[in-house]
């Protein structure tokens, strides 16, 4: 009878630390961002500088425990065309996956239309943190989605050994 019990009580126990992993890994390091604390920037071509760009409809979130937490979905108040005209291009954009309950970014979607030609990456901000920059997709409708990605820093070609 002891040997049930013990066998119950891993059960349950296993069930516990799934439930507030699968929770912590979802949910607890995510925080909506209020739309009014979110500001847009793109690399102009011709100075090198960023310069702020009009963002409406914004949804965003973040985390603290990590750099590349950030996503973000809005309407850019410019036309693809004419950006790719003034702004940076992003060489290599991933765009990196967002929880479920996040809806308006889905990164299967948006890496597949940037390598189609659907949607066009920029450079929103060079190490917005260190080894990290922030990419804006946009499409020709104005649908833009930005997200936080490591760069050439800790590329395997770019980075140096851990000592």
């Amino acid at each position: 009878m002891s040997g049930k019990l013990v066998a119950g009580f891993i059960v349950v126990v296993t069930l516990i630390f799934g439930i507030v992993l699968y929770y912590t890994q979802v949910y607890a390091y995510y925080d909506r961002v209020n739309a009014e604390e979110v500001s847009f920037t793109m690399v102009n071509i011709s100075t090198g500088l960023a310069e702020p760009i009009i963002a409406d409809d914004i949804e965003a979130i973040d985390g603290t425990s990590s750099p590349i937490r950030f996503r973000a979905c809005f309407t850019a108040g410019m036309s693809s065309p004419t950006m790719q005209e003034t702004y940076v291009a992003y060489p290599e954009p991933t765009p990196l996956n967002a929880p479920g309950w996040f809806d308006c970014f889905d990164a299967q979607e948006i890496g597949t239309d940037l390598e189609d030609g659907q949607a066009v990456a920029f450079l929103s901000e060079k190490n917005i943190h260190d080894g990290v920059d922030r990419v804006i997709a946009v499409y020709p409708d104005g649908r833009a989605f930005a997200w936080h990605q490591l760069n050439e820093k800790f590329n395997d070609e770019g980075s140096e050994p851990i000592q």
